[in-house]
């Protein structure tokens, strides 16, 4: 079918775990298909930030220019809202290009906002923001976490009490509108995405090989200058260790190490396995998904996507 048949434009989302693959996997899809890639991932949004980031060189982006990359200073704060907005745009320029559309990345939220909408929620404020963090940084992130779970039981389960950025926005959102975000969330209208959207998820087979590709990536950004990059970045003067740039995977260690509160090899153990852990809630939220399309890594990828995207309809020879 096409849309001539009346169906909207086809988006493809490649999801997927961190260290999968998936940027190797969508440069083959640029090569065989008409496709622009849009970045789902919210560290690779940052300038200066690329070797941490194993942000794709610039011999990839020759072959498959990536939109989305390199549109944030670290010190800003990128927001789920805004990457709506600006993913939208690029999905609405590549399509009157007569291109499809390939978002690519491993940010679950970005995903579900894009794909769900998101409720019409209190912009972020300044002063509530500040007075939190410096009450979190008085007493920890664990007792706002519970302050959470007294004023919104079901955001308090849903977030992790090591997620300082969501447990700092739930409150900020009930000391702005005196109403907890679950129930906002619940109630308030969303615009979902107007497009067919190719749900992908590209996952490995086995645990351990993905722990050995983790390890062997953090290993290679050691080896290509990491702490150089994370020191340049430090040194601007500009940046605290709780923005979300520097609270991101592998940066959040290497501070520790440059503050003396990490031995080198403390650092590069802490750093593998929050790279784990990170790639297990990748797979756990890809999991709950509903109309995903699992594709592993032992099923020839590329053909199974490929017949994945003309059974949807697309017109033309891949």
């Amino acid at each position: 079918m096409s849309e001539a048949a009346g169906l909207s434009p086809l988006v493809v989302a490649l999801m997927g775990p961190t260290a999968a693959g998936k940027t190797e996997l969508a440069v083959e899809l640029v090569a065989r298909l008409p496709c622009e890639i849009v970045s789902v991932d919210s560290a690779l949004i940052y300038r200066g930030m690329d070797i941490g980031t194993a942000k794709p060189g610039p011999e990839i982006l020759r072959r498959a220019p990536h939109r989305l990359l390199d549109i944030c200073d670290p010190s800003e704060t990128y927001s789920a809202a805004r990457f709506c907005v600006d993913a939208e745009r690029a999905i609405a320029e590549i399509l009157a290009q007569g291109r499809i559309p390939l978002l690519v990345g491993g940010t679950g939220l970005y995903f579900r906002a894009l794909e769900q909408g998101l409720s019409r929620l209190p912009g972020a404020d300044g002063a509530v923001r500040a007075r939190l963090e410096a009450e979190a940084k008085a007493q920890g992130w664990a007792v706002l976490h519970r302050r959470l779970a007294a004023v919104d039981p079901a955001a308090a389960r849903r977030i992790h009490p090591r997620d300082p950025q969501r447990i700092q926005r739930a409150l900020e959102v009930y000391e702005l509108t005196g109403r907890p975000l679950s129930e906002l969330l619940g109630t308030q209208p969303r615009r979902p995405l107007p497009y067919r959207l190719l749900k992908l998820a590209y996952a490995p087979t086995d645990r351990a090989a993905l722990h050995q590709r983790i390890e062997r990536r953090f290993l290679d950004m050691l080896a290509r200058g990491f702490e150089a990059e994370v020191r340049t970045l430090w040194a601007r003067g500009d940046l605290t260790p709780e923005l979300p740039s520097m609270r991101c995977v592998g940066y959040r260690q290497m501070l520790k190490y440059l503050f003396a509160e990490y031995t080198f090899e403390e650092m590069l153990q802490c750093g593998i396995i929050a790279t784990r852990q990170l790639a297990k809630r990748q797979l756990t939220w890809l999991r709950s998904e509903r109309k995903v399309h699992w594709v592993l890594d032992q099923d020839n990828p590329l053909e199974r996507i490929l017949h994945l995207i003309r059974d949807e309809g697309l017109r033309g020879e891949p």
